[in-house]
C-alpha cells in the first residue's frame, strides 16, 4: 500500500468521519482505515436513531437545518429553545458535577456550528416528529432539547459522511484492522494495519483514533463495568473491543473518566448478542415513563417518572442488569398503547397481553404473581388525579405514600387490554476513555500531549459519568471528531 499520508483516521463511525473531513479541510491528505466491512461500516454510529442534541435559541435554527419543512409544517410545531446554558445545566446535573469543564463547554458551545457544518457536508436533517413530540391541541410540542433527527438514522448520517469523504477525495479502505501504532523517538508516526490478510506499516505525520469504546469486549466489560457485565447485550457493532484504548495506553496515553460507568438502556430481552442493522432499532423500549417496570419479584425497582426518559433511559439499563435473572416487564394499560413508540408494533419483541391482571401475570410466567398483584393494586391507590397527565413535559403527576414513587405520568393501571413486555440490558457504549487537551491531541500519563497522536467520539475521557443526557453522543463525536481532525492537520503540516 502506497504512503504519503499526512493523517490516518482509525475507525469509520460519526466522529472517525468528521475527523477525516476536518483533517481534509486543513489541506492534509487523509487516509481511513475501517475494520468493519463495507456493509457494516459506521461503527455505533450507525445503530443510532440519528437523534442530536445542540444548544439552539430560535425557530429558524430547526427551519434552516430542516430544509424541507412546509410552512404548514413549521406554523404546526413547537420546537421551544434550547441555550447553551440549559446544555451545560443539563450535563451538570445528569454527570453529577463531574464531566470535564473544558470539555463541557467545547461540546456545548461547538454543537450548533458542528450541526450547520455536517449540513454543509451533506448531512441533511429533519424534525424528530416520531419521537420528541406529541401534538397538543394540534400542535405538535417538542421537548426534551433534541427537535432533529439525520435523515434515514444513523445509516443515513453514516452514508452522507461517507458521501462527502470521497468528494474530498479521503482515501477508505474496509476490513482494515489497525492493531498497533508506530512510534519513533515518542511520535506516533502511523500505525501497524491487517489490510488483506497481512499486517504491514502505515506512515503518517498524525493518527487520530475514533474506533470506539470497549462495550463489545466482554473480558473488559467484566473488568472495568464490574461482575454481571459480561450478561448485557451489545446494541451496537460488535468490532468496538476497545484496540484503539489498548494500543494508546500501551504507549502511555492516560486513562481519563468514567471506566466503571457506560450507557446503557432497557432492551428486548431476547435480542441478538451484538447489532445487525435490519432489527436492532426494534430492540428498543423507551417508553417506559408511561408503564410501571417490575422485577422476577413482582416489584417495582426504579422511579419511572423521575425525569423525560433522554435524562433516564441511559442509566436504568443498570438497573435491569441488577434484578434477579438480568429481566424485567414494562407493563401498560390501555390508556396509553397509543402513545407506544413504534418499536413496540413490530415481530422483535417479546411480548405477552390480556384482559385481567391476573392472565397478564399468568402470561408472563417468571414474575412471582401475589407480589405482582400486590405492587399493581397499592400503585393504583397512590396514584393522584389532581393533575392533568400531559406526555409532553413533566406534569407532576405522582403516587403517594410509596417507598419507591414514580414523580410524573403516573397513571393507574386498570384498562383492559393490559401489556407486558420482556427487557433486559443493553450496552450501547463505555464512557471511559484517554485524556485530551483542547486540540483534541491524547496526553499522557505525565500530563504531556503525545506527539502526532489525537483522539476522538467514545475513545475521549472525562464527558460521561453515571449518566447521559440523550442524543449528545453523536453531538459529541461530531464536535470532538471535528476538533481532532483539524488538529491532526494542523500537527501534520507543522511537520
Amino acid at each position: 500500500m502506497t504512503n504519503g499520508y499526512d493523517v490516518i483516521v482509525v475507525g469509520g463511525g460519526n466522529a472517525a468521519l468528521c475527523a477525516a473531513l476536518a483533517a481534509a479541510e486543513g489541506g492534509t491528505k487523509v487516509l481511513v482505515l475501517e475494520r468493519a466491512p463495507l456493509a457494516e461500516r459506521g461503527g455505533n454510529s450507525a445503530y443510532t436513531d440519528g437523534k442530536m442534541r445542540f444548544a439552539y435559541t430560535s425557530q429558524e435554527d430547526i427551519v434552516r437545518l430542516s430544509e424541507d419543512l412546509s410552512e404548514e409544517e413549521i406554523a404546526n410545531s413547537d420546537f421551544g429553545v434550547y441555550t447553551e446554558s440549559d446544555f451545560f445545566d443539563d450535563m451538570a446535573r445528569i454527570t453529577q458535577h463531574r464531566c470535564d469543564p473544558d470539555l463541557a463547554e467545547i461540546l456545548v458551545k461547538q454543537s450548533n456550528p458542528t450541526i450547520h457544518w455536517l449540513k454543509a457536508n451533506g448531512v441533511r436533517f429533519m424534525p424528530n416528529y416520531g419521537r420528541q413530540a406529541y401534538r397538543v391541541n394540534g400542535k405538535f410540542k417538542f421537548w426534551g432539547g433534541v427537535p432533529i433527527v439525520t435523515w434515514g438514522g444513523g445509516v443515513g448520517l453514516v452514508d452522507a459522511l461517507y458521501n462527502a469523504a470521497e468528494k474530498k477525495g479521503i482515501d477508505i479502505r474496509y476490513d482494515a484492522w489497525v492493531q498497533d501504532l508506530l512510534l519513533r523517538e515518542g511520535r506516533v508516526v502511523g500505525v501497524s494495519a491487517r489490510l488483506d490478510g497481512v499486517v504491514r506499516p502505515i506512515e503518517a505525520h498524525a493518527v487520530v483514533l475514533g474506533c470506539g469504546g470497549f462495550e463489545a469486549n466482554t473480558e473488559w466489560r467484566t473488568r472495568y463495568l464490574g461482575p454481571g457485565w459480561d450478561l448485557a447485550k451489545v446494541r451496537g457493532t460488535k468490532y468496538n473491543t476497545g484496540d484503539g484504548l489498548a494500543m494508546a495506553l500501551k504507549i502511555g496515553a492516560q486513562p481519563y473518566g468514567h471506566w466503571s460507568g457506560c450507557h446503557a438502556v432497557g432492551w428486548e430481552r431476547y435480542a441478538t448478542d451484538f447489532g445487525e442493522l435490519a432489527v436492532t432499532p426494534n430492540f428498543q423500549r423507551h417508553s417506559y415513563t408511561f408503564a410501571i417496570m417490575v422485577n422476577a419479584e413482582g416489584k417495582r425497582f426504579v422511579d419511572e417518572g423521575a425525569d423525560i426518559r433522554n435524562y433516564t433511559y441511559a442509566k436504568y439499563g443498570h438497573a435491569v442488569l441488577a434484578q434477579p435473572g438480568q429481566f424485567a416487564w414494562q407493563i401498560y394499560d390501555a390508556k396509553v398503547h397509543d402513545l407506544l413508540l413504534g418499536e413496540y408494533h413490530t415481530r422483535q419483541v417479546t411480548k405477552v397481553r390480556a384482559d385481567t391482571l391476573e392472565e397478564l401475570a399468568d402470561a408472563m410466567g417468571d414474575v412471582d404473581k401475589g407480589q405482582f398483584l400486590r405492587t399493581v393494586r397499592e400503585y393504583n391507590a397512590a396514584v393522584r388525579d389532581d393533575r392533568p397527565f400531559d406526555p409532553n413535559s413533566k406534569d407532576g403527576r405522582s403516587t403517594v405514600g410509596l417507598a419507591l414513587p414514580k414523580s410524573n405520568w403516573a397513571l393507574a393501571i386498570d384498562t383492559a387490554p393490559f401489556e407486558a413486555y420482556a427487557i433486559t440490558c443493553g450496552v450501547t457504549f463505555t464512557f471511559g476513555g484517554l485524556r485530551i487537551n483542547n486540540d483534541g491531541q491524547v496526553m499522557n500519563t505525565n500530563h504531556e500531549p503525545i506527539a502526532g497522536l489525537f483522539a476522538a467520539g467514545e475513545m475521549v475521557g472525562g464527558i460521561f459519568y453515571f449518566n447521559y443526557p440523550g442524543a449528545s453522543g453523536l453531538t459529541s463525536g461530531s464536535v470532538f471528531g471535528r476538533l481532532a481532525g483539524a488538529g491532526a492537520a494542523r500537527f501534520a503540516r507543522a511537520g
